[in-house]
């Protein structure tokens, strides 16, 4: 470690410095191998505060990017939603325009336009990664919940007998277990 401070000031110590006309005459200056030190820590420090300061910034950007992402993570689900959302609004501006003349008419026109939303919301559902839960045969308390059970000649115990609410999951999770009856 001497040896290297030795090296060190020796190298601070002679500065060649050129004069204004361009001699090559040479002076030797002395530097102070303290004052050096502190002008080389201080140009590290500066550096060291930069770097710092562009990970404080880095980081202060990263989390407001995510608070936006979730804050707006279901942005494009609402979207697809608000188009069901028109229907239901137009079948209810229909509903207020009958009168007793063209009921049965409006009607008709309501039940295909009901199952016609039902359908578009079904894909969008779909799209989105939301699907029903199976509710055929045995009873899987992952996915079911058995709110009841009945005796039942057609269906074997453990079977469910009855559909009360559907269930969906999202990708592999359970949102909502269906609410089933199952047989005694």
């Amino acid at each position: 470690m001497s040896q290297e401070n030795e090296n060190l000031e020796e190298s601070q110590t002679e500065e060649v410095v050129e004069t204004q006309e361009g001699d090559q005459t040479e002076e030797t200056v002395e530097v102070d191998p303290l004052e050096a030190a502190l002008a080389e820590a201080a140009e590290y420090k500066d550096k060291y505060l930069r770097a710092h300061a562009d990970f404080e910034n880095s980081k202060r950007r990263l989390e407001k990017d995510k608070m936006n992402a979730v804050s707006y993570a279901n942005e494009s689900f609402a979207k697809d939603i608000l188009s069901v959302m028109d229907s239901f609004e137009n079948a209810l501006a229909s509903i207020e325009s009958t009168d007793e003349e063209n009921t049965s008419e409006v009607l008709e026109k309501m039940k295909e336009g009901v199952n016609l939303t039902y359908g578009q919301l079904k894909k969008i559902l779909e799209k989105n990664h939301i699907k029903e839960v199976e509710c055929e045969g045995e009873f899987d308390p992952e996915v079911h919940q058995a709110i009841m059970q009945v005796e039942s000649d057609a269906h074997k115990a453990g079977e469910i007998v009855q559909v009360m609410q559907k269930g969906y999951t999202i990708k592999d999770r359970i949102l909502r277990p269906a609410m089933v009856s199952t047989c005694k």
